[in-house]
């Protein structure tokens, strides 16, 4: 498909108010009720070009206000369509919203809810992995439904299980594709092509992404108009992690991370009264196990990951979203698009999947502007990735000094874990 490069801003600039676009007067109102009033760089490259009605292609970074971006001209699109024959159960659906997660599906409806405030004939609805697809059913039977977000799988599912909601697809205006290179990474480049050809082809799409590789760009040739815009919010050489986050390192035995881990964590929180600290780990079976040992040693933790089932961890993203003081022991469930604030650190123990994870991860604080620090912790075998990410600002860490005595005996004194985790 043919990019026309319309815009390149890298920092969040502020400088454009919502009030300056064309947007409604109930939209404006629900925007000012969310918190917003200055647009970010990625809400000001975008928003005019999609008001405008174009197929938009847009690179732009986690933490940039991507979704507001491609919410506020979705809910102008609904707003402006002709209100439906209320005698009908079942109105078409006017916007379908694909994310990768079901957290990040959970984030942008929640996300479109406050910003439909003051729209209340529109509804939002959320069909994701590891809910009732016959509840799910329900909600979409008995309540508005015009903006619907998914995950790919159980969109999929719907469309080929739920009766009369192929027949809904066909009042489709407006198709929204988020973190589209994940999308294609987790394995859901088919179903996207299903998705798209079961929609009209007349009808806006929208496609929001990290990074553009060759595969992205084929999706756009299946799902968007020829001439379709290029919006690119990170420029050429910008730096790929925020600027105001520490990044360091450290690489110890096996056997002596835990105690590392627990200093570095100690010491955060001795010098930050409202720390909000995320853990990376590599599996959900390390994920559960750090998590324990921590809260063995009387650390505020929660966790969160694949074996949990996803009430528990929506109800533990909405508690680490909305507190200070705590501790999010996380497999990459949380590593990329979930908006928690004021993230004060991140620490990775283990060697990330690539590059691009460990971006990812990095990227939970830092965002919106506010300051962060990041470590990687790895084993010397693991070593060899700090090659991967030598031109990004890293640094060696100081090893945290820890009360070993006190905490093997802290640990010893329970019979679940050993005290191996602080060797002598």
């Amino acid at each position: 498909c043919l990019l026309n490069v319309s815009a390149a801003c890298d920092t969040l600039v502020y400088e454009m108010m919502f009030d300056e676009c064309s947007l409604s007067p109930a939209t404006l109102k629900g925007v000012k009720a969310a918190g917003y009033e200055r647009m970010t760089a990625v809400q000001e490259a975008t928003l005019p070009i999609i008001l405008k009605g174009k197929d938009v292609l847009a690179k732009a970074r986690t933490g940039t206000g991507k979704t507001v971006a491609f919410l506020l001209p979705a809910i102008e699109v609904v707003s402006k369509l002709p209100p439906h024959d209320h005698d009908k159960k079942r109105p078409p659906i006017s916007v379908i919203v694909v994310c990768p997660t079901r957290e990040l599906a959970d984030q942008a409806a929640a996300e479109a809810n406050k910003l439909l405030k003051f729209h209340p004939s529109i509804g939002v609805q959320l069909v994701i992995g590891g809910t009732r697809m016959a509840l799910e059913q329900k909600r979409m039977h008995t309540n508005p439904c015009q903006i619907l977000v998914a995950t790919p799988g159980r969109l999929k599912d719907h469309m080929e299980n739920t009766p009369g909601f192929a027949t809904r697809l066909m009042g489709v205006k407006f198709l929204i594709l988020d973190e589209a290179d994940r999308l294609l990474d987790m394995g859901f480049r088919t179903d996207i092509e299903r998705i798209v050809a079961a929609l009209p082809k007349q009808r806006q799409t929208l496609l929001f992404s990290a990074t553009v590789p060759d595969e992205v760009r084929q999706v756009c040739h299946v799902a968007m108009k020829r001439d379709l815009e290029f919006v690119n919010t990170v420029q050429e050489g910008s730096e790929e992690t925020h600027s105001q986050v520490k990044q360091m390192h450290l690489v110890a035995p096996l056997d002596k991370q835990f105690s590392i881990l627990y200093g570095l964590l100690t010491d955060h929180i001795s010098e930050n009264v409202d720390y909000k600290v995320i853990v990376f780990c590599t599996t959900a079976k390390v994920t559960s196990l750090v998590a324990e040992l921590l809260s063995e040693l009387k650390l505020n933790v929660r966790e969160i990951h694949s074996r949990k089932p996803q009430s528990y961890r929506t109800r533990i993203s909405k508690e680490f979203k909305e507190s200070k003081g705590l501790i999010l022991v996380s497999s990459d469930v949380s590593a990329r698009g979930v908006d928690y604030p004021n993230v004060t650190l991140v620490l990775q123990l283990g060697v990330p999947s690539d590059r691009e994870q460990y971006i990812h991860r990095l990227g939970r604080t830092g965002r919106k502007g506010n300051e962060g620090s990041g470590v990687l912790l790895l084993a010397p075998w693991e070593e060899y990735f700090l090659r991967s990410i030598k031109d990004l600002p890293i640094t060696e860490a100081t090893l945290p000094l820890i009360d070993l005595d006190t905490k093997r005996k802290d640990l010893a004194g329970s019979d679940r874990f050993p005290v191996v985790f602080f060797p002598s």
